[in-house]
């Protein structure tokens, strides 16, 4: 995806992730057109607000996948690569938001890619401010056609589109 007013932090691209490895090659946010264009449209809706997404995470390969989920066998928290997840069909999106003025991103309560009852988005024991923030996020993604997972605040899918798995790498060049 080619837009540059999106904050880009692609955790698989580091060591800061769960699985304390660089998975990706390099930093890239790659989506099914219909997706990021409907992307690129919410996130110039929010930056009218004074926010903008910072993208985690978007098209996963399959291959990554599978190591993944050798960490963690657990599908609340990691697709089974046997059925694949939405990232690796281009079509889901782990996201967060920004504020423009400050350019720092908003605290929602968890970290990206903490494993638990606090990262799920019937999680109540947290100040009014941050879950305002996760109805935020939510509500704004459904408006654009993306629908959230009960265990994650950051990961969204696109209208539950079924596209097919792919195990492309990124080409980094």
């Amino acid at each position: 995806m080619y837009n540059n007013n999106f904050d880009l932090d692609i955790k698989y691209a580091s060591s800061d992730n769960f699985t304390k490895t660089p998975l990706y090659d390099c930093e890239q946010c790659l989506l099914r057109k219909v997706v990021a264009d409907s992307l690129i449209s919410l996130n110039n809706y929010l930056n009218t607000l004074g926010y903008k997404l910072k993208l985690f995470d978007c098209y996963r390969p399959l291959s990554v996948q599978k190591k993944m989920w050798e960490k963690i066998p657990d599908p609340r928290y990691v697709a089974d690569p046997a059925k694949g997840s939405m990232h690796n069909r281009g079509n889901a999106v782990d996201v967060s938001l920004v504020d423009i003025a400050t350019g720092k991103e908003l605290e929602m309560g968890s970290p990206y890619d903490h494993f638990g009852q606090i990262s799920h988005h019937a999680y109540q024991e947290l100040p009014k401010e941050v879950l305002s923030r996760r109805v935020f996020l939510k509500v704004t993604m459904e408006m654009f056609g993306f629908q959230s997972i009960t265990s994650e605040w950051w990961h969204y899918s696109f209208r539950n589109q079924i596209y097919h798995i792919m195990d492309q790498p990124f080409d980094c060049d």
